[in-house]
C-alpha cells in the first residue's frame, strides 16, 4: 500500500532526485526528510517510486 499522491511535487521530486544517485545515500529515508522537508510515510513513497523510475529507464534504455 502507499501513499501516492499526483499532486505531491516534493514526493515526485525527491524520487527523481534519488533515482539519479549513485550511489544512493544511506540511510535514504533520514536523508529525504532532510534535504526535502518531507514526513517519514513521503519519504518512503518517494524511496518506491525512485526504485520504479529506475526499474523504468533500465527497461527503456
Amino acid at each position: 500500500m502507499t501513499c501516492y499522491h499526483p499532486d505531491n511535487e516534493a514526493v515526485t521530486l525527491a524520487a527523481q532526485w534519488l533515482a539519479d544517485q549513485n550511489p544512493a545515500p544511506r540511510p535514504i529515508i533520514p536523508e529525504l526528510r532532510k534535504r526535502f522537508n518531507i514526513s517519514a510515510l513521503e519519504a518512503c513513497e518517494a524511496s518506491a517510486m525512485a526504485r520504479r523510475f529506475q526499474i523504468y529507464r533500465s527497461a527503456h534504455a
